[in-house]
């Protein structure tokens, strides 16, 4: 419960520090989908999606993660701020791929 609570409000501030702190322009639109903590509450995997490049927006983001952390620290009161680590979010494409498939079994089965 408590774990669920903290996620939630990682992802709205990890999400306005990306967007109005970090002013890197490689970075480009990101916007953070989910935040998994840990049950420990030691560590927080920060899951996201770009329309650009992804993987330079995770280097960039990999590079500002403690200038977040700081700035995370500064906003959530909780006694321990999580480690963070950033994951590229891919559920989307790989939505997008299902879809296509599903797409195509419909087109083969209109045919026969």
């Amino acid at each position: 419960m408590r774990k669920d609570r903290i996620a939630s409000v990682m992802i709205r501030a990890v999400s306005d520090i990306i967007e109005h702190e970090i002013k890197d322009p490689r970075l480009g639109l990101v916007t953070v989908t989910t935040v998994d903590v840990s049950s420990d509450l030691k560590k927080a995997t920060v899951y996201f999606s770009s329309l650009k490049d992804k993987d330079v927006a995770l280097t960039t983001l990999n590079r500002a993660k403690g200038y977040i952390r700081t700035e995370l620290a500064n906003r959530v009161r909780i006694k321990y701020i999580p480690d963070i680590e950033f994951k590229i979010d891919n559920s989307y494409e790989y939505g997008k791929k299902i879809d296509a498939l599903i797409d195509e079994i419909s087109q083969d089965n209109k045919e026969q």
